[in-house]
This record gives structure tokens, sequence and C-alpha cells, in this order.
């Protein structure tokens, strides 16, 4: 996660604007942004002990974004405006959270992972490599919210590698949502939507599978091509 960006001089020098709170614990990658009225490193509670907190090389820190200490993020991190990251959390290459998104603590973020504006993104919730969650997604984590052990049986999303989540989507606790899935827009998913899978409605239900989609644009190839290792296991079998 520290290794360097193939988009950033090894040597370039981090850089910090003016009206920004940096905590001594952040370690900044070489070539690393932190605009104006930003708070990197922010004690999780008063009189916390310090915690390392760390953004890869080339991280574009965009204002008024939180980070909390115990973050760490891979290269080429990047945040729209207003965000807020939680302590705890991991986050890897090329990750991108966009504007008024909320990511809480003890969160898994894989490689290459897009979070639109807008979206909520609770405490142990696992997105992995390549899952794209479109504007105003949002995941929740509790089944019954404000029981008196409500922290007892918090149950986190996982959303599963290269799927996509439309917007305006709501995932209920505990759900899985498997490889290469795709969720229709504005879809309240209740259970496990499995791999490759199209589930669109309230509740959501398994309509299709993405293989089967045409280009809406009637151009001739796949919508959602499978990735290279996906077609290599595919034709060895």
């Amino acid at each position: 996660m520290t290794g360097p960006h193939p988009r950033v001089p090894a040597d370039a020098a981090p850089r910090v604007a003016p009206g920004s709170a940096v905590w001594p614990d952040v370690v900044l990658g070489a070539g690393s942004v932190v605009e104006e009225f930003c708070l990197v490193g922010r004690p999780a509670g008063d009189g916390a002990a310090p915690v390392p907190t760390v953004l890869g090389p080339g991280a574009r820190v965009r204002s008024h974004t939180v980070i909390y200490a115990g973050v760490r993020a891979g290269r080429g991190f990047a945040t729209g405006h207003h965000v807020l990251v939680r302590e705890d959390t991991a986050l890897g290459d090329d990750v991108s959270i966009g504007s008024l998104s909320v990511v809480e603590h003890h969160v898994t973020v894989g490689h290459g992972v897009r979070v639109h504006s807008h979206c909520f993104v609770p405490e142990y919730s696992v997105l992995e490599d390549g899952a794209w969650l479109g504007p105003r997604v949002t995941v929740t984590n509790a089944p019954r919210p404000r029981c008196p052990d409500v922290s007892a049986c918090l149950a986190g999303v996982r959303v599963g590698r290269d799927a996509r989540v439309g917007a305006n989507v709501t995932v209920l606790p505990g759900v899985r949502i498997g490889a290469g899935a795709l969720i229709g827009a504005g879809a309240v998913v209740t259970r496990d939507v499995p791999a490759g899978s199209v589930a669109v409605g309230v509740p959501a239900r398994t309509v299709g599978e993405v293989d089967q989609l045409s280009c809406p644009a009637g151009l001739d190839h796949l919508p959602y091509p499978p990735r290279r290792e996906d077609a290599d296991v595919h034709s060895a079998r």
C-alpha cells in the first residue's frame, strides 16, 4: 500500500493547504495533496492513544474532508468534498469516495472501489475489489435499530468483487451481494444476491444474469465484459 504510484514521482513532496489540520501520527505518501479545511488523523475520542494514519502516494483529499486516526489508504486514494472516513478503516489502492459520503469505522474496502456521492457505508461493511456504489446508496448494519444490545448484533454487508449497486439502493444488514452482480436503481436488497445476477425491485428479486444483458446503445459488446481472470477460469472448465 505504500509503494510508488505510477503517476507520482517517488520524491514528490506531500502538500497540505492552509487551514487544514494534519495530526503528528499521519504519514502522507509522495505527491499526496490535502486541500483546504480538512482534518486528517483526527483522534476518535478525547484522550485516545495516538494511532498511525497512512495515506498512500498520490492521495487527493478534497476540501472539508475528515479522516479519523487509524485509517489506512493505498495509492491513489481520492475523496470528493465533505467526506467522512472513520477510524480503523482500511482502503486499498485507487479507491474513490464521492462528495458528502460517509464511511464509518472498521470498514474494509478493496482495490479500485468507487463509492459515489451521498453514500452511507456503516461499520463492518466489506467492499471487495472493483465494487461500485452509485449515488445515494445506503448500506445498513443494525437488524433491530436502537435495541438495548444493538452493538452485539450488528451485521455488516459484503459487496462482492466487481458488483455494481445502482443509485438510491438500500441494502439491509448482513446481505451478501455476489461477485459481478448488478442491483437496479432504487432496489431494497433484503436477501443475498447470487454472483453474476441482476436484481431489481422492492424487495429486490433476481430477474436474470449480467452476461445476458445487451448494450443499451446497440453496440456489439457486452455492457459488463468479464475480467481477464474470470474469462480464463471459464475457458479452463
